[in-house]
């Protein structure tokens, strides 16, 4: 096998409407359905109105079941409540990882004081499936600050990646997830480069929030694009032409059918219906925010 993966595709993050909010959306798109186990990836920048309270901001109560929708915090931060009693604020550099599993409510809004700094909120939200073995869990919640988030430098001192879950750099993530899983986010200055080493078996790719790289074997990936790889090498080697700020995903798939519709995403259309009447009944709780 050679030393570094070959490029699947290199997908565009296009604008859209997300309920009044603008996101870019890497995929899925009509070229890549998802990347196993990952479902969706929304990258969203937005600027809190002054005149808004931030309680009233954001997004507000909604239900998920059957994935683990995961928030990458890049400026301002993310006050996350939901019906199992969770009530967290995590600031720039810290994630939230939510399994869904049989069911939750949770809201997103920016933190009381997202004003003080400085107003802008900058996120990716990640849709990561579950197995069907986990899928109706009893939901939970980890919290992860950007102090508590292992960090790893490569040599030249140019690149600083931060391991949430697996294993990567000899460093282990503390988010525990139910498949082998790497999530890390990287901060690039110019000229900086490193080589990441990936589990044979793994899908993986990188999401460029800005910047531009030099992807090794291929040539350059720029901001708001993702670079999806192909399971045929070692691992994936980079340099910036800028300073640039890239979430790395990898992966084993689960290979199972997904079906999903709205904030459902099950293995069969009967288990998407019963997860919309059981949202209906109240089964996936309450939240009511104060």
């Amino acid at each position: 096998m050679k030393k570094n993966r070959s490029v699947q595709a290199l997908l565009y993050a296009q604008p859209i409407d997300m309920g009044g909010m603008p996101v870019r959306q890497a995929f899925p798109t009509q070229r890549v359905e998802q990347v196993d186990p990952f479902l969706l990836l929304h990258h969203a920048l937005v600027k809190v109105p002054a005149h808004l309270e931030p309680r009233h901001a954001g997004v507000g109560p909604h239900p998920h079941r059957g994935f683990s929708p995961v928030t990458f915090i890049f400026k301002g931060g993310v006050h996350h409540r939901d019906s199992r009693g969770n009530n967290s604020v995590i600031y720039a550099g810290g994630t939230q990882w939510m399994h869904a599993g049989m069911g939750v409510i949770h809201s997103e809004r920016p933190p009381q004081d997202i004003h003080e700094l400085g107003g802008e909120q900058e996120l990716i939200q990640l849709w990561v499936n579950s197995p069907a073995a986990h899928k109706m869990d009893e939901p939970h919640y980890t919290p992860l600050r950007a102090e508590d988030t292992p960090v790893f430098h490569s040599e030249d001192g140019k690149v600083s990646a931060y391991l949430q879950s697996g294993m990567l750099f000899g460093l282990k993530g503390p988010i525990p997830t139910f498949t082998e899983l790497n999530s890390a986010t990287l901060y690039f200055k110019e000229g900086g480069t490193i080589n990441i080493p990936l589990p044979e078996s793994h899908h993986a790719f990188i999401y460029l929030l800005d910047g531009a790289l030099q992807v090794e074997g291929y040539g350059q990936a720029e901001g708001y694009h993702a670079v999806v790889f192909e399971n045929d090498g070692e691992g994936i080697s980079l340099r910036a032409e800028k300073d640039t700020r890239v979430l790395l995903m990898s992966g084993e798939p689960i290979g199972e059918k997904v079906t999903s519709h709205g904030p459902f995403v099950m293995n069969t259309q009967t288990e998407v219906m019963e997860a919309f009447r059981d949202y209906q009944m109240g089964r996936m709780g309450v939240l009511i925010e104060e």
